[in-house]
């Protein structure tokens, strides 16, 4: 396949060339930027020195249309003008920005703080959270790939609220997320200086993943309700790990619980139930596809504290992104991704 990455500059374009490189159905990378035309790639990073040595070219949508598939790894408020031009034009579409997940323009509006998209390409993306949405996914030509946060928690979530175990109603969710989630542009919040040695929370009550979470359960679990969502800022590179708490509907028991995501995800290689809090953690994922689930019930509350761990830059961003790609190509879901964590 040829394909192209519009943002490749970012962290989640650099990891989609890292995992695209030795994908074995891809024979071609070019790389395009809106303002860096002609700069050698590998010049400005040293780590691709012989395996990215190509200038990265102007978006052209005449070129663009010649790929079999177009990756946009661009911030918000990008690829809602980018993209709709190239819709089924040609290649398939997987966008890693927040434009097309939020099927309801005003709220992406009121949570993004840009322009939506136009509602026609709203309308024929496709939400790419793999194991919940393959049949749609194959079909599809545009993809919004899902957020970092909503993959850990949707993926946590999701069989227990559909099996209806859980109550949907109180769930509240505090999530923590490594610093590159934040991009590679610089600023004062993502300073050493200001991160080092510290530990904070952001976006208050108002995160833009908030609805899409809310969006995705009400979609894939049949269960309209509202969430308690937090984030966090933790002094590290990589890694998320969202903690959900949520009361347990009577007579039901953490054995039902584990055996429910188990069965939710025997057929999917990259999700992994652990049953020992001391075998999960981010450095258990680094690197890698994995997203692991860890859920215990406290029998003094009767509260169900459900924890999942991934890599945000890759099962949070290009890993599932290519995971998506494989899927509309009718590949195994693990070609080019089945690599073992960084651990260290």
């Amino acid at each position: 396949m040829k394909v192209g990455i519009v943002g490749a500059t970012g962290y989640g374009g650099l990891e989609l060339i890292r995992f695209l490189h030795n994908h074995s159905a891809v024979e071609q990378i070019e790389l395009f930027t809106s303002s860096e035309e002609g700069v050698v790639f590998s010049s400005k990073f040293g780590h691709l020195v012989q395996i990215a040595d190509t200038p990265l070219q102007k978006i052209d949508y005449d070129i663009l249309t010649q790929y079999d598939v177009v990756f946009t790894s661009t911030p918000s408020g990008v690829t809602s003008e980018l993209l709709p031009p190239l819709v089924g034009k040609g290649p398939k579409l997987i966008d890693l920005s927040g434009d097309f997940r939020l099927k309801d323009p005003t709220s992406y509006e009121t949570w993004y703080g840009k322009k939506a998209a136009p509602l026609t390409s709203i309308q024929q993306s496709v939400y790419g959270l793999t194991e919940w949405n393959t049949a749609s996914i194959q079909q599809a030509t545009l993809i919004a790939n899902p957020g970092c946060y909503p993959t850990a928690v949707l993926l946590a979530l999701l069989p227990l609220l559909k099996e209806q175990l859980i109550d949907p109603n109180f769930l509240v969710i505090d999530a923590k997320s490594g610093i590159s989630g934040a991009g590679n542009k610089p600023s004062q919040a993502t300073h050493f200086s200001e991160t080092n040695e510290n530990f904070s929370i952001y976006k208050m009550n108002t995160h833009q993943h908030i609805p899409e979470i809310e969006q995705a359960i009400s979609m894939f679990a049949d269960v309209d309700t509202t969430i308690t969502f937090n984030t966090h800022l933790v002094p590290m590179t990589r890694g998320i790990l969202a903690t959900t708490y949520a009361p347990v509907l009577p007579g039901i028991t953490e054995e039902q619980l584990v055996a429910c995501l188990q069965t939710a995800y025997e057929k999917h290689p990259f999700v992994r139930v652990v049953t020992d809090s001391n075998s999960l953690a981010t450095n258990r994922v680094k690197g890698s596809n994995y997203c692991d689930i860890l859920v215990k019930v406290d029998s003094r509350t009767n509260r169900a504290t459900i924890v999942s761990v991934i890599d945000n830059l890759v099962k949070g961003a290009a890993g599932q992104a290519i995971q998506n790609m494989n899927v509309q190509f009718d590949l195994p879901q693990t070609t080019g991704l089945d690599v073992v964590p960084f651990f260290i």
